[in-house]
């Protein structure tokens, strides 16, 4: 099976939070971990994320990632007060061009809500925001921390070639799709936090692509119940599946195979990103929490062979708030 060999090709994952059993945090921390994510009827987090002066924009943004982007809004809770506030505008900038693909019956329909964001983000920098919550705290972040134009409409750019509906054609596509996509929303977190660092970026690029995979390989069981495939069509020729066999969740070897070598890509892009730890300012670490969340898939999908079809990927890791907190007091990622 796909997993016999998972030893040799990954080496050990370093999953979850490493020497947990034999390193205490400080007394109290348990508790304060087990309050980050609030029933999703209560609004007691979203004020006290917001601040005593939260606007009705600012709590928009919580609520839609709260209920778009509940990894990401975890993250952007442990970053440091001054950064939080802009960082869920970014997040949910993002979240807002994510769900054009599956929100539209038409493509026509889809392309005009890009444009709408490209005008949008043309205006934000000329001071002109429209009157739409998201625009309006995107825009105070840019004034705030004057972040890079660019890579806004990268991923606006990236999210309508994406409208196609079309599979990616080897693994180099789907490693470009999060480097415009996950890896810009990170190259703006940075500098939201206002680092600039060769190495920060490096990192940055690697988790971000790290993200796009992992991304779509959760998306999988998805968009097969909507008769869509988006796996690189390279790696299914070469182990003669079609798509097909993943339309009918097919659970043989070579469709284990194709999860497992696609899985393995994201493996090694954390592994790269983890070989700048040294050199990356600490100050950067909490940008990079998501590898938490991206590590707790990988070691899932490994302990059901590969099956990308298993429910237990299915379901919430009720542990990830706690392992986040804890990963961000180790100053790690």
């Amino acid at each position: 099976m796909a997993a016999s060999t998972l030893g040799s090709a990954w080496g050990p994952l370093r999953l979850g939070v490493p020497g947990l059993c034999s390193r205490r945090p400080p007394q109290g921390l348990w508790i304060r971990a087990r309050r980050l994510p609030e029933p999703a009827g209560s609004g007691r987090s979203v004020a006290a994320a917001s601040g005593p002066g939260a606007s009705g924009t600012d709590r928009y943004c919580l609520e839609l990632l709260r209920k778009r982007d509940y990894e990401g809004y975890l993250c952007s809770l442990l970053l440091p007060a001054e950064s939080r506030g802009s960082a869920f505008a970014l997040r949910a900038f993002n979240v807002e061009l994510a769900q054009v693909k599956d929100s539209v019956s038409e493509k026509t329909i889809g392309l005009m809500r890009m444009q709408f964001w490209k005008k949008t983000v043309d205006d934000i920098y000329c001071d002109n925001p429209p009157h739409q919550p998201v625009a309006i705290e995107l825009w105070k972040a840019v004034r705030r921390h004057n972040l890079t134009k660019r890579w806004l409409m990268k991923i606006i750019d990236e999210r309508e070639k994406n409208l196609d509906d079309k599979p990616y054609r080897n693994i180099q596509e789907l490693e470009d799709y999060g480097e415009n996509t996950q890896s810009s929303l990170l190259y703006l977190t940075l500098e939201i936090l206002g680092i600039k660092d060769l190495h920060a970026d490096h990192a940055a690029s690697h988790i971000g692509k790290a993200q796009g995979i992992v991304t779509c390989l959760r998306a999988t069981p998805y968009h097969g119940s909507r008769r869509r495939v988006f796996l690189p069509m390279d790696v299914c020729v070469l182990h003669g599946v079609s798509q097909e066999d993943f339309l009918r969740k097919s659970q043989d070897k070579n469709v284990r195979d194709v999860v497992y070598d696609v899985a393995s890509q994201a493996h090694l892009h954390l592994k790269h990103a983890r070989s700048f730890h040294k050199s990356v300012p600490v100050k950067a670490f909490p940008a990079f929490l998501q590898t938490v969340a991206l590590e707790d898939y990988l070691k899932k999908i490994q302990k059901v062979d590969f099956d990308i079809f298993h429910p237990s990927l299915q379901q919430k890791n009720a542990l990830l708030p706690l392992s986040l907190y804890i990963q961000s007091w180790r100053k790690r990622y």
